[in-house]
């Protein structure tokens, strides 16, 4: 099971929406995912931004099950943010797929475009699980 850190000695997470840590038990299997756009599975990236961000948690989740996990097993989730009005939209998609678990570790960055200029956003994960 992964032990997710939030110490009461220094700053609660902002908006309660991530974890400082996560110890991973020993021979547990690690999980990392390559990052993820909102493509649909034609490979169609959709121009609106609020799609873009329900594809990404889509297949970061289809990834999780290939590998037998879930929400619950994510270690540590970064997102790369081109378009700062989607945030609210990759805000709204990871609350839906983490469904009130503990939070991973996360970190959201706003760059200034990424490999494709229709990506808005790409999500990277790392998740573990204990069998």
């Amino acid at each position: 099971m992964l032990q997710k850190l939030v110490p009461d000695t220094i700053m609660q997470p902002f908006n309660n929406a991530y974890s400082h840590g996560v110890v991973i038990p020993p021979n547990a299997r690690v999980l990392h995912l390559s990052g993820q756009i909102g493509a649909r599975p034609d490979g169609v990236v959709p121009e609106d931004g609020e799609e873009q961000a329900e594809n990404v948690w889509k297949n970061v989740m289809a990834i999780l099950n290939a590998a037998d996990m879930t929400a619950s097993n994510l270690v540590k989730i970064t997102a790369y943010i081109v378009d700062e009005t989607v945030f609210p939209f990759y805000a709204a998609a990871r609350q839906r797929a983490l469904g009130g678990i503990e939070p991973p570790a996360s970190t959201a960055v706003f760059v200034p475009r990424l490999v494709l200029p229709e990506w808005k956003l790409e999500l990277e994960a790392i998740a573990a699980s204990a069998d």
